[in-house]
């Protein structure tokens, strides 16, 4: 069941001090349109489920893995019988190591990993997930940093299996894939460290050593959205960050966050996450009361 559920928008409970949460799911219930500032993880271990995510349905098997970018609207119908892991890990945790930072927008709005399609990676991704369910539900010292280690192993493996296949850029010379996926993959970085501050499609070109008609034709077919927009997805994360902290406004974290119109921000955060600003910071204050009022295990 989703334990905290405000409209559309599920509040995930994670477990004390971890951000993370792990279900071995083997209820037939089906969960309605959602979505959460999580990233979801599932694998059906017995029989077929159906996920839709925005409106579009996919039939998952025994084995197969998904994953769900954070607020992505999605569906899940579960058979009569039947048992799926899912996986919630806060987007934060992630998001706060170098690298991933900046690649995570590739998982939007999913990934699937079937053996049919990866068998090489979906086999080492399959046996992460399975290692950090049976380290979930364990004693053992350390667990936590263990399955911390393990969350960030699959991370990169399904990042580069993606890379793989979604970094290709069309009507570019072989030779030359390499030497652009790099200059990219440093101005993804360079977006994620310095999206507060007052950066122009010309500051990004010109750091590429690329035209700006050049680079935006590139850049969209690498990320798959135009420098606007990845720009303002980043700062919306930041903003998210931001405004789980009680003590700063709305608009402090707005302005902080690199927008110079409060109007803006809230358009396009509502936009981006599907509630206003002032509905997540409440959401995300209910969940942390529930949090804190759950007693110790």
């Amino acid at each position: 069941m989703i334990e905290i559920l405000n409209g559309t928008q599920e509040t995930v409970s994670y477990d004390k001090n971890t951000g993370i949460r792990l279900y071995r799911n083997i209820e037939s219930e089906d969960y309605p349109i959602h979505w959460h500032t999580a990233i979801e993880v599932i694998m059906p271990i017995k029989n077929i489920y159906t996920i839709a995510i925005n409106d579009e349905k996919h039939t998952l098997n025994p084995r197969d893995i998904i994953l769900v970018s954070s607020g992505e609207l999605h569906e899940l119908f579960s058979p009569e019988d039947g048992e799926r892991i899912i996986l919630q890990i806060d987007y934060y945790l992630l998001n706060q190591i170098n690298g991933l930072d900046s690649t995570l927008y590739i998982f939007q709005p999913y990934v699937i990993i079937t053996e049919k399609t990866n068998k090489n990676d979906h086999d080492i991704l399959e046996t992460i997930l399975l290692d950090i369910t049976e380290e979930y539900f364990s004693d053992n010292p350390l667990k936590e940093a263990y399955i911390y280690s393990r969350i960030i192993h699959f991370m990169v493996i399904l990042c580069r299996s993606c890379m793989k296949t979604r970094t290709t850029l069309p009507n570019t010379k072989i030779n030359k894939q390499h030497e652009y996926i790099e200059k990219f993959l440093n101005i993804c970085n360079y977006i994620s460290e310095h999206c507060t501050e007052g950066i122009t499609l010309d500051d990004a070109a010109s750091i590429a050593g690329f035209s700006k008609f050049h680079f935006s034709r590139l850049f969209k077919q690498f990320t798959g959205m135009s420098f606007t927009n990845y720009l303002n997805k980043h700062r919306i994360m930041h903003a998210e960050r931001l405004l789980i902290d009680p003590n700063l406004s709305i608009t402090e974290a707005a302005m902080r966050s690199g927008f110079v119109s409060l109007a803006t921000f809230n358009r396009l955060f509502k936009t981006y996450k599907k509630c206003t600003p002032t509905e997540f910071k409440n959401l995300h204050n209910v969940g942390m009361k529930v949090h804190i009022d759950q007693p110790e295990s």
